[in-house]
């Protein structure tokens, strides 16, 4: 059976959900990400992640998206 690449432990980061093996959160990856950087400079500064583990981190991120909750999002003046 495959290990989840996605885990979250309250020993671990506060149990912020993280690669599995790794103190790197989905959190970390999402930020990089919106701040511009590419998958490959990612992966530079951090040799333990896999293209498959910043996958599964957005998946991950989706699927939270997807619950049933609504975010109101201000407008602004």
């Amino acid at each position: 059976m495959e290990e989840k690449l996605i885990q979250s432990n309250p020993s671990v980061m506060m149990g912020k959900p993280v690669i599995a093996g790794t103190r790197i959160t989905v959190e970390l990856i999402l930020e990089k990400l919106a701040a511009g950087e590419t998958v490959e400079q990612i992966l530079d500064a951090h040799p333990l992640l896999t293209k498959d583990a910043i996958q599964a981190a957005l998946d991950f991120a989706a699927k939270a998206l997807k619950a049933d909750v609504v975010y109101p999002i201000a407008e602004l003046a």
